[in-house]
């Protein structure tokens, strides 16, 4: 699994015009299932996920997660993550898992991050989305597991 998280001010996700999620201080993640993912891969991302510590305390140090800041985070699946661009010029994505395996890990993923107490949106699998987002910092970070 690949996730881009960005540290965000806030971020949203609106479908054929209409808002579909919002949140104001957090992490936008766009997340990207591969097919050699596993439940396994899920579980240990959404632990780094909740426990990544990229907020800055009062000196100015990443020392703080989403969860000690009250932060608030938006998942959004991205099959592009898993594109391959090493030859030629149109990407490869081979790699990607079939939609319906990708949307289990997804969901998987999503509901284990709300397990650690965290708010969770979402955007909607499939659905071509406009992502809006305020980056702070801006701090964005490439985790895979």
């Amino acid at each position: 699994m690949k996730a881009l998280i960005q540290r965000v001010k806030k971020a949203s996700v609106t479908i054929e015009n209409n808002l579909y999620s919002k949140i104001d201080k957090g992490l936008l993640i766009f997340l990207g299932v591969e097919k050699s993912d596993s439940e396994e891969n899920s579980i240990k991302l959404a632990q780094k996920v909740s426990s990544l510590r990229i907020f800055e305390d009062e000196n100015e140090k990443m020392n703080f997660s989403v969860k000690d800041v009250n932060g608030e985070i938006l998942v959004v699946s991205q099959f592009t993550l898993c594109g391959d661009c090493k030859k030629g010029t149109r990407p490869s994505f081979d790699n990607a898992a079939p939609p319906e395996y990708a949307n289990s890990l997804y969901e998987d993923f999503v509901s284990r991050l709300k397990s650690e107490g965290l708010e969770v949106k979402t955007g909607k699998f499939r659905a071509m989305m406009d992502v809006e987002l305020i980056n702070d910092g801006p701090v964005t970070f490439m985790v895979e597991k």
